[in-house]
């Protein structure tokens, strides 16, 4: 099994580039999802979040609202980090145990790892390729702020939590340039596709 790293920063289009390899019949595990999973009501994370948290950031069905979560933590670092500490190593035993049956049902897979927070972690190494999907600062500023339905204030924020595009793109095998439409995106994303399948993955590292 062959692992490609797919990253970015916020609203710079990674979910979109996912989506296409996705269509194009690449394996694609998504590590929100698995956080998700690291979430749900009943699993250590749960409990442990809870605590360090409070009460006040789960909904009316005792699910944790992770909108809420999010205000508490998105302007306190040393609070990031604690609830990163609580939800990785979950999230880090899910897909271990997802990568363990890829690998046993289909060793030759190439398997497309989207992570947000790639470089922030540190887990360059566990790769055999990286993707990142790069925009300009002001097409990220005002995509993010038209989704989320935010302060441009409070967009900065977000995108002061991680690592400069600009930054990681550096350090990529290759990068996308999502500034334009998705016909432009799609094109990038078909043409890295075929030197992945092609074998070209082998050279990234």
């Amino acid at each position: 099994m062959k692992l490609v790293g797919l990253t970015g920063c916020i609203a710079t289009g990674k979910s979109t580039a996912a989506s296409i390899f996705r269509q194009l019949g690449f394996i694609v595990i998504d590590a929100d999802k698995l956080a998700h999973k690291a979430y749900e009501k009943g699993s250590d994370a749960y409990f442990k979040i809870i605590k360090a948290f409070g009460y006040d950031i789960l909904d009316e069905n005792g699910n944790i609202n992770r909108k809420k979560l999010a205000k508490k933590v998105i302007n306190d670092r040393e609070k990031l980090a604690l609830l990163e500490s609580i939800v990785h190593p979950e999230i880090e035993k899910i897909r271990q145990q997802i990568f363990k049956e890829i690998e046993k049902s289909n060793p030759d897979a190439v398997v497309i790892y989207d992570v947000p927070l790639l470089f922030e972690k540190n887990l360059q190494d566990m790769f055999d390729c990286i993707i990142v999907v790069h925009t300009s600062e002001e097409i990220q500023l005002k995509r993010l702020m038209n989704r989320e339905k935010i302060s441009k204030q409070e967009a900065i924020s977000r995108i002061k939590l991680q690592i400069p595009c600009s930054e990681k793109a550096k350090q990529a095998n290759f990068v996308i340039d999502n500034s334009k439409d998705l016909n432009n995106l799609t094109r990038q994303v078909k043409d890295i596709a075929k030197q992945l399948l092609n074998g070209n993955l082998n050279s990234c590292k």
